[in-house]
């Protein structure tokens, strides 16, 4: 391998790593701030354990994830000096906004979150979980309207003096159509992570407490996990419908902006008239004649595409290859077809994890019910993990199919506001890359088992018992000691 493959992988294993924190941070703040608020109203004090113990998760979880973003922002000026050089009077922009504005206040606030349950007044202690819940989103629109320029770039121009692309108007930046689609897809696929997590350990101890033969517990199982494990379930429905509206939306927008990365998502080599939806096929992809589509539905794909079910007529991956070269001349413009391909599928199966603990979990759950059968207990646990593998797998698709761009051509744009990753890549050697992505890779690897190991110490502790969560200091103020 070159530098420039070395350097592909590093950025992926920390891009793909980093993302595996930040949904649940983004989808969890909204939901511990409704755990408090419920308590804030109700003055019950099994709402008040939920949210510190959901709380002591989303401070691990949102630990690594802000050590893990502050590499990956890095990454740009290590291995990407180039397009930093090209492209960072624009991609700075929101950058720094998410700094200033977005990470300083989800950080200055969830301090004072922390340690201001024995010093602030009950309501202005709750707003600054608000504050923290609204600052994790923010920084979400941010870094989704960064990479958005990548896929779509807007409000900017090209000098030909100093050969680099110069910002024109932060609004259009920020309004990016592409941004603006993709935006809501993320959030929506972070709520479905939250609620899938709260539920899967919800679910995980009303089996355990009814289970147990403890009536205290089994009551604790009837009065405090059932009610949490039910609302998230809402929030599992809800999120799930909204992944599917804004998918929708975002595909039918990417078949505008990237034609190429949507045909290589379908394996669709030759331009075809109102072509099937694959959903399995045989061979490499990456040569087009190999490919099989063993498994295809009608009518799915026109309307995925421009929302008509007939006379809609796809481009193909070799007919597109043709047409960059001669736009953008010689080269091979076709991302690893097997790679995206089979990420966008990834994408939308590994939801499936949520849906089957949505199901599960409202119907054992009827009529005031406690469940007690040890496969739901398994199922629980084993649904956690798909929505975070699914998100990344969308990122996945959405990076790799824009390959070999760095920063994808706007076909109604700037035609010189364009580059390739070989372009992107700084000159470093092969020895230098490898020696970071070993460091990299080790590193994050001990973190996921410290992640892991404490993540899972909690859950199985779970929230203090009600003599703890009533040693107060006075009426009016909780401790919320670690």
């Amino acid at each position: 391998m070159d530098t420039l493959d070395v350097s592909r992988w590093q950025f992926g294993i920390t891009t793909v790593y980093h993302f595996l924190f930040v949904p649940l941070t983004i989808g969890l703040a909204p939901l511990i701030a409704m755990m408090q608020t419920a308590w804030v109203i109700t003055g019950n004090e099994r709402w008040y354990r939920l949210t510190k113990f959901f709380g002591k998760l989303f401070l691990i979880n949102f630990a690594l994830g802000v050590a893990t973003g502050i590499v990956q922002e890095f990454q740009f000026g290590m291995n990407w000096s180039e397009y930093s050089r090209f492209i960072g009077d624009v991609f700075g922009a929101p950058l720094a906004l998410e700094a200033l504005i977005a990470f300083f206040m989800e950080s200055t606030f969830i301090g004072l979150w922390i340690f201001g349950w024995t010093r602030l007044p009950r309501l202005v202690h709750l707003a600054t979980i608000w504050i923290v819940a609204i600052g994790v989103n923010a920084s979400a629109f941010f870094i989704v309207a960064a990479n958005s320029f990548m896929q779509h770039p807007v409000g900017a121009r090209y000098n030909p003096e100093t050969k680099r692309a110069e910002l024109e108007s932060i609004w259009a930046l920020l309004t990016n159509n592409t941004a603006l689609a993709a935006f809501p897809h993320v959030v929506a696929g972070a709520f479905l992570t939250a609620g899938t997590f709260v539920a899967g350990i919800a679910g995980w101890w009303m089996v355990r407490n009814a289970r147990s033969g403890d009536s205290v517990k089994l009551a604790e199982a009837q009065t405090m996990w059932r009610p949490v494990g039910r609302a998230s379930l809402v929030v599992v429905a809800l999120s799930g419908a909204a992944l599917i509206l804004t998918g929708d939306i975002q595909g039918k927008l990417m078949f505008e902006q990237q034609p190429m990365k949507m045909a290589s998502a379908e394996s669709l080599c030759h331009t075809a008239t109102d072509p099937d939806f694959s959903i399995l096929t045989v061979g490499t992809h990456n040569n087009c004649d190999s490919v099989v589509h063993v498994l295809e539905v009608p009518y799915v794909l026109p309307y995925l595409s421009k929302g008509e079910f007939t006379g809609v007529t796809l481009d193909g991956v070799v007919d597109l290859q043709k047409t960059y070269n001669v736009a953008y001349g010689p080269g091979d413009y076709r991302p690893n077809l097997f790679v995206t391909y089979w990420s966008f599928r990834a994408m939308i199966g590994l939801a499936g994890g949520s849906v089957l603990l949505l199901l599960a979990g409202f119907w054992l759950t009827r009529g005031g019910r406690v469940p007690d059968q040890r496969w739901f207990g398994w199922l629980s646990l084993l649904a956690i993990p798909t929505p975070f593998l699914a998100n990344a797998a969308g990122w996945v698709f959405t990076e790799m199919g824009r390959q070999p761009w760095a920063v994808v051509p706007n076909p109604t744009g700037d035609p010189n506001i364009r580059m390739t990753v070989q372009q992107a890549v700084s000159g470093h050697s092969v020895g230098t890359v490898v020696f970071s992505l070993v460091v990299f890779t080790v590193l994050y690897g001990a973190l996921a088992m410290v992640w892991f190991y404490l993540m899972r110490r909690y859950v199985e502790a779970g929230p203090d018992t009600p003599k703890q969560a009533t040693d107060r200091p006075d009426n009016d103020q909780l401790s919320f000691a670690y």
